[in-house]
């Protein structure tokens, strides 16, 4: 297996995490992370304690949700929170396009593209978190609020 902490993906998310904190880590595990659920089990926590990166579109742009792995993001209320009607999941392709990375191992930081981020309250609940780094197998733990700080996310209720 090659060493995933070279792929570009990790190393962005790397440098990115490191600039903020140098006590934070990429952690590359054995068993994949793609899911929330695959996440929880590997790293041996709370499946809520997953940040799941999922990307939005509305009419004109993009956004990045930060949802607790035991959560659903409400189209509801995200669209009462941004204030816009028209407001769906993004394509793997526009995933890729405006994130740089793949589906399954979305960070919350070092994308391509300048995203505004929303950051799921109910993540609060947790001492630590984990995120994906750039790739499936790829993770790192932080605080919720290292996550908000380093995200530059906005704090909104907007799961079910």
């Amino acid at each position: 297996m090659e060493d995933l902490l070279e792929k570009e993906s990790v190393k962005r998310v790397k440098e990115f995490i490191t600039k903020f904190d140098p006590k934070l880590k990429v952690l590359v595990l054995d068993t994949t992370a793609r899911t929330a659920v695959d996440a929880a089990k590997s790293l041996k926590c709370k499946v809520g304690a997953i940040v799941k990166s999922l990307l939005f579109k509305t009419e004109q742009s993009f956004l990045i949700c930060l949802i607790a792995g035991d959560k659903r993001c409400s189209l509801n209320k995200l669209k009462k929170t941004l204030q816009k009607n028209d407001v769906s999941m993004a394509s793997a392709d526009e995933v890729k396009k405006n994130t740089g990375f793949s589906i399954g191992g979305v960070s919350p930081v070092a994308h391509i593209n300048n995203l505004d981020v929303l950051v799921d309250k109910s993540l609060n609940r947790f001492q630590y978190i984990f995120a994906a780094a750039g790739h499936p197998n790829c993770v790192f733990k932080i605080t919720y609020d290292q996550l908000v700080k380093i995200t530059n996310g906005s704090e909104k209720e907007i799961t079910e």
